[in-house]
């Protein structure tokens, strides 16, 4: 049986690029740059409670106006910069990235780019779900590898609380299974766990998915943003997650297969899938955060926590060069330096009160 870990206190000219790895550039602390999330757009049409509450995300919130997003065209060359720069993973977010029209288009743009090896980045998308049944097959055309779908409960009043729009949960999961079927798999399915909330669900989604062959993979509640009313005592440990499983289906261990994966990895022992647990609040992986955020205006964050970007839409509107814009980017990962998860426990009881971006803004 596994062992259940208590919750700790989240305790001009151009310049000579900065030294590069074999694995990509490297920040401050020798991370290398390996995945770009890309959010295309700040509108949603789910308001779940821990992401976009109603009361703050109401029918008078003024999202962005067209012309404040990046274009398909500035997104692309941001991410055949990165690209060249040695990301070979690329996932589109939001909001709800499906929401932004001719996604499609996009997705067949950024499948044409190559790395320095000749290989096809990655290329992935982090979707709700709602719009996913009618555009699975054509997502899939245009040349996107697989889909990530958020459910965070199986029970349809509960599900319809969360997202509070009142969206049903078949709907969602006609859309996982489209997906599947258009061979954007596996679908990797992600659960945000929060205390006295649907905790009490952790065994009944992983046996549902378990049985139709998705990955479930479980969140700990993050002190993302200042809007979902953070506190530590709604964090469901991950260890609390894996052992409640264990109990009922034994868990074995899984290897990491890439740097920086952000989830660990459990496989039935029967041999019948495996479940993913991301650790952010009680296990910090910091130290192997491969990854950077592009804001859907254009801001670049080095941190899903951070409180400021750089502004990327300015660089490439104010006419920069190719490389001019490779210097900027390489630049600012070179000075990367952080550790927010890290140093939550000395943040203490002040870490949730610390300026941070909206989930909802930089697309988790």
């Amino acid at each position: 049986m596994l062992k259940v870990m208590p919750v700790s206190r989240p305790s001009g000219r151009a310049r000579q690029l900065p030294s590069t790895r074999s694995s990509g550039l490297s920040d401050a602390r020798g991370r290398a740059l390996r995945d770009l999330r890309i959010s295309i757009t700040d509108r949603c049409n789910f308001r779940c409670v821990y992401c976009m509450p109603k009361e703050l995300f109401g029918s008078d919130y003024q999202f962005m106006e067209r012309d404040e997003l990046l274009s398909f065209d500035e997104i692309v060359r941001v991410a055949e910069t990165a690209v060249a720069l040695g990301v070979d993973k690329l996932r589109l977010t939001g909001g709800e990235p499906l929401l932004r029209r001719g996604v499609e288009e996009l997705i067949s743009r950024l499948a044409a780019l190559r790395t320095s090896d000749g290989r096809k980045p990655d290329l992935a998308l982090t979707t709700n779900g709602s719009a996913l049944r009618v555009k699975a097959a054509a997502l899939r055309e245009a040349g996107l590898d697989r889909v990530t779908v958020s459910v965070d409960s199986l029970d349809e009043t509960r599900f319809q609380a969360i997202n509070d729009v009142r969206f049903p949960l078949a709907r969602v999961f006609d859309g996982i299974e489209a997906a599947s079927a258009a061979g954007l798999g596996p679908v990797k399915v992600n659960a945000v766990i929060k205390r006295g909330v649907n905790d009490d669900e952790i065994v009944p989604l992983a046996e549902h998915f378990r049985e139709r062959g998705h990955v479930l993979r479980f969140i700990e509640y993050m002190d993302v943003g200042a809007s979902n009313g953070w506190v530590l005592d709604d964090v469901v440990p991950s260890a609390e997650i894996v052992a409640r499983i264990d109990a009922v289906h034994t868990l074995v261990p899984v290897a990491e297969t890439r740097e920086g994966e952000t989830a660990k990895r459990w496989r039935y022992f029967d041999g019948s899938g495996e479940i993913g647990v991301i650790s952010s609040v009680t296990g910090a992986f910091c130290g192997s955060c491969t990854r950077a955020r592009v804001s859907a205006d254009g801001k670049l964050y080095t941190c899903l926590f951070a409180s400021r970007g750089f502004d990327l839409r300015e660089l490439l509107r104010s006419g920069a060069s190719d490389e001019q814009v490779r210097n900027a980017l390489a630049g600012v990962w070179a000075a990367r330096d952080d550790r927010y998860s890290e140093l939550r426990a000395q943040l203490g009881d002040a870490a949730p009160d610390r300026e941070r971006i909206e989930m909802s803004y930089i697309g988790g």
